[in-house]
């Protein structure tokens, strides 16, 4: 996500940093390398000069040639200038005082707007709402039954009807009501390009319901140009804010940038892989770290929590530390692992890390051989693999598609991170007694035990030993 932007302004700052003072001139040729790797990512020139102008600005009346590390004051205004142009703060959602709260998607055809309709609802249900949604989209052949089928995994009811887009959506307001639905989200036919009948029709469905929200849903990949289009939009409909789409697969950043400032709209929500929980809330202020190769780490611990189970987590740790931990074990926490998505969104997130490059498919295949080699072992096998021999070794082989080589490989690194866990976790015999200070006492730890603190974090050793078996 945004790799390139990243890297370039990485490069940028680098270089600044070797210079040691900057001085309004070394001030003059940073921007115009930042303007430069701005205006390579597609991100809207007039965007582009009010960015740097603003920066320039704070640049010069900070004082930097009297600093004590000027370049880190300059990356600092560069993230407060980001953070202003994606939209400052994050975007709220107010519910009607009488429900339902209507939201009405609209977009260009191929944007996500259908998927993203069903990533919406599921948003909904983790704030405790309870959404339907409406198939108004009657012009793409199998766009409601696609629409049920995504709606279908997560268990949330569709409602659609005739040929006539608007008298869907009024009968699906009708149906949310007599439902007690609290919230109702209406997908919207697009077009390949802008025509009037669109925007007519679109126009109509608004009146017809009157939402609370219409969201644009923009393609992240289509630059400022797609960003420009969501002007007509706003025309028409008067939008409140934007979903960003495959903002996984955006390098550049182009829509990312411009999107605020070319509709005068928030963004509201982002996709980012092809999953229905790949979508959350936009964060400028987290957008602008991983841009600035900062990551971002509270949205990689809002991720974790989601996936990880804190009551499962915390026994897998006591078993790590007692040198209980089995591979069935591993295999859970691997599993849950996999919910957080793709290696490369991980990294991405890590501060210093969003610039590596990783074969997210290599990757995958990894863990999906390692799961296979697991599930081919008996349940006595994966709760002590050392009694697996040469004869057992090959029948797991073949039962996985895999070679006796990668067996051995991940019994040897398993049984290695559980022994090594095992003795950081276990207490000397004889413990000193703790050394007294001059105002009373202060207890030592005794060298070689494990704080509470840290036996609840079997994540770490897990990941650990995941990033392992991933570089071997």
């Amino acid at each position: 996500m945004l790799s390139t932007l990243t890297s370039r302004f990485s490069q940028i700052f680098t270089r600044a940093g070797r210079r040691g003072r900057l001085k309004p001139d070394d001030i003059d040729e940073v921007l115009a390398e930042i303007r430069e790797a701005l205006i390579d990512a597609d991100v809207n020139v007039d965007v582009v000069e009010k960015f740097c102008g603003a920066v320039r600005g704070e640049c010069l009346t900070a004082e930097l040639h009297q600093a004590l590390n000027p370049t880190e004051q300059v990356i600092q205004i560069v993230r407060d200038q980001l953070i202003a142009i994606l939209g400052g703060e994050s975007f709220s959602v107010t519910y009607a005082s009488k429900p339902p709260t209507v939201v009405l998607l609209a977009g260009l055809q191929g944007s996500g707007k259908t998927t993203n309709a069903v990533k919406l609802a599921r948003w909904f249900v983790q704030q405790g709402r309870q959404p339907l949604l409406v198939g108004a989209d009657l012009q793409r052949p199998a766009a409601v039954e696609q629409l049920r089928v995504l709606a279908g995994e997560i268990s949330i009811p569709v409602y659609s009807e005739g040929r006539d887009p608007v008298r869907a959506a009024s009968g699906g307001l009708k149906e949310a009501k007599r439902l007690g639905r609290d919230v109702l989200i209406c997908d919207t036919a697009g077009r390949l390009s802008i025509d009037k009948e669109m925007m007519r029709e679109v126009g109509r469905i608004s009146k017809a319901i009157s939402p609370q929200y219409t969201f644009f849903v923009l393609d992240a990949m289509g630059g400022q140009a797609a960003a420009s289009v969501a002007e007509s939009f706003h025309e028409t409909l008067e939008l409140d804010g934007i979903i960003l789409t495959k903002l996984d697969s955006d390098a550049r950043g182009g829509a990312v940038l411009s999107a605020r400032e070319t509709v005068g709209r928030p963004v509201a929500f982002a996709s980012t892989g092809e999953r229905l929980d790949d979508f959350e809330l936009f964060h400028p202020d987290r957008m602008a770290g991983r841009i600035l190769g900062k990551g971002d780490v509270l949205t990689l611990i809002e991720k974790t929590e989601e996936a990880f189970e804190k009551a499962e987590a915390e026994a897998a740790a006591e078993r790590l530390i007692a040198g209980t931990y089995t591979l069935d074990d591993f295999l859970d926490q691997m599993r849950q692992i996999r919910k957080l998505g793709p290696l490369s969104g991980l990294l991405g997130r890590m501060p210093g890390m969003s610039g590596m490059e990783i074969d997210d498919n290599s990757s995958e295949q990894r863990l999906a051989h390692m799961e296979a080699i697991i599930c081919s072992m008996t349940p006595m096998e994966r709760f002590k693999p050392e009694i697996i021999n040469n004869s057992r070794r090959q029948r797991i082989a073949q039962g996985s598609g895999t070679t006796t080589a990668d067996v051995s490989k991940l019994i040897r690194e398993f049984s290695n991170a559980r022994k090594l866990m095992s003795s950081l976790g276990k207490a000397p015999r004889k413990a000193k007694p703790a050394k007294k200070g001059k105002k009373g006492g202060s207890r030592v730890t005794p060298k070689g035990t494990v704080s509470p603190k840290v036996a609840n974090l079997p994540d770490v050793a897990n990941l650990d030993f995941l990033w392992q078996t991933e570089t071997t």
